[in-house]
This record gives structure tokens, C-alpha cells and sequence, in this order.
């Protein structure tokens, strides 16, 4: 496997993780940890998109980081 390969794996690795522990009651979509899991695949994905490159994949991912990360300071805020 390819670092790219790694990268990417990785990436989607943890938005699944937060997708499968979400759906099975495990972890609340509104926790900091749903958001961490979310931002850091889309984050991993997104920078191995920009190495294949992939333009739609990287709009995909960048998007996605973007709003987790918009999640999380929610999160933060609200906690304040």
C-alpha cells in the first residue's frame, strides 16, 4: 500500500469509526469527540485527495473538515 493509499485509509478509517459508533448509540453526533473523529478522517482525507489529486474529492473532504471543525467550536462554546 501507498503512503497516499495509508493517508486516505486512515482518513476514512475515523469517519466511519464516528458514522458506526453514532448509529449504535456509542457516541453522541453532538459530542466533541463525534467532531474530532470527523475533523481529523476529513483532514487525513482531504491532504491525501490533494496528493492523487482529486479536485471533487478534495471539495468533498475540505467541506466536510470544515464543518466538523465548525462543529467542535460549537461544541467548545456551548461548554464554556
Amino acid at each position: 500500500m501507498s503512503q497516499v493509499d495509508t493517508i486516505n485509509s486512515a482518513g476514512v478509517f475515523f469517519i466511519l469509526l464516528a458514522f458506526f459508533l453514532s448509529t449504535f448509540g456509542w457516541l453522541d453526533t453532538k459530542s466533541r469527540w463525534y467532531y474530532l473523529l470527523n475533523l481529523l478522517g476529513a483532514a487525513l482525507a482531504f491532504y491525501g485527495s490533494l496528493l492523487i489529486p482529486s479536485l471533487p474529492f478534495a471539495v468533498l473532504e475540505g467541506t466536510w473538515a470544515a464543518v466538523a471543525l465548525l462543529g467542535l467550536l460549537r461544541t467548545v462554546k456551548r461548554n464554556i
